[in-house]
């Protein structure tokens, strides 16, 4: 079983989370929900999907949670917004009330929770009747091409990677188990999507330095790698790369997202 290091909040941003910014703005704006609400960020991280819905939904109030302390305290430290606070926590056992909020939502996490359905039932228990609850993750095994690319690089030469790689970790990462998921916490009007951002690395070392930092699954067996083995991981990475002739490389960033609404509650 990998261990993934979620600390770091200036590595992650470097790594997805200047990624994951463009992708929370479309889901937002997709997931329509009324001004005023009050919405609840399920493993917030740096404050991606946060920045959004402030930005976007005019909500009157946010509670980011996360479990890591260190993203948590990244994500406070960037915001300067009353509406805005941030806890620590996990998605089995969120540091809110129950039936409190208009929306909650999770951006890039309910892959990286240990019972995906035991999370969403505890989202669904903080969330008001008929409230929206959402979430994205990314299309690993398909067209979230800088992280596809890394490992159908890395287990061309090293097999036994491909245990680690997101796609084959992570099923959960595509459509039906999404639609699947979110039937079996009891929601209805289900509908899942496609968001695809433009990723433009200006030069290679753009888009290889992320992932010598250790954060994350990619970076993690980037950084485990010595002396030849990681050189030779880059090299085939930076010959394969699609670079352009002023050195960018020019790739596309798709998430999956997911909506639902509670039901009517039962006694």
């Amino acid at each position: 079983m990998s261990v993934d290091r979620w600390t770091g909040g200036d590595d992650y941003e470097a790594y997805v989370g200047r990624w994951s910014r463009p992708v929370a703005s479309a889901f937002v704006d997709w997931l329509e929900l009324p001004p005023d609400g009050q919405w609840v960020d399920v493993g917030c991280g740096t404050g991606a999907l946060t920045s959004a819905i402030l930005a976007r939904a005019g909500p009157s109030e946010v509670v980011g949670v996360d479990p890591s302390a260190d993203f948590a305290g990244a994500a406070a430290a960037r915001f300067d917004d009353p509406r805005a606070r941030f806890a620590v926590g996990t998605a089995a056992s969120l540091p809110v009330e129950d039936g409190w909020a208009d929306g909650v939502v999770s951006g890039l996490v309910l892959n990286f929770v240990p019972d995906p359905d035991a999370g969403l039932r505890e989202m669904t228990r903080v969330a008001r009747t008929g409230a929206t609850i959402a979430g994205y993750v990314w299309d690993y095994a398909g067209e979230m091409q800088l992280i596809r690319r890394f490992w159908d690089a890395a287990v061309k030469l090293d097999p036994a990677a491909a245990d680690l790689d997101e796609a084959a970790r992570f099923p959960i990462c595509s459509p039906e188990p999404l639609r699947e998921a979110f039937g079996r916490a009891g929601m209805i009007d289900v509908e899942v999507r496609s968001i695809d951002v433009p990723t433009v690395f200006g030069h290679f070392d753009d888009f290889w330095s992320p992932f010598e930092t250790g954060v994350g699954p990619a970076p993690g067996y980037a950084a485990g790698l010595v002396g030849a083995s990681r050189e030779r991981l880059r090299d085939r990475l930076r010959a394969t790369m699609p670079t352009e002739r002023d050195g960018s490389i020019h790739l596309v960033a798709r998430a999956w997202a997911v909506r639902g609404r509670t039901g009517e509650r039962r006694s």
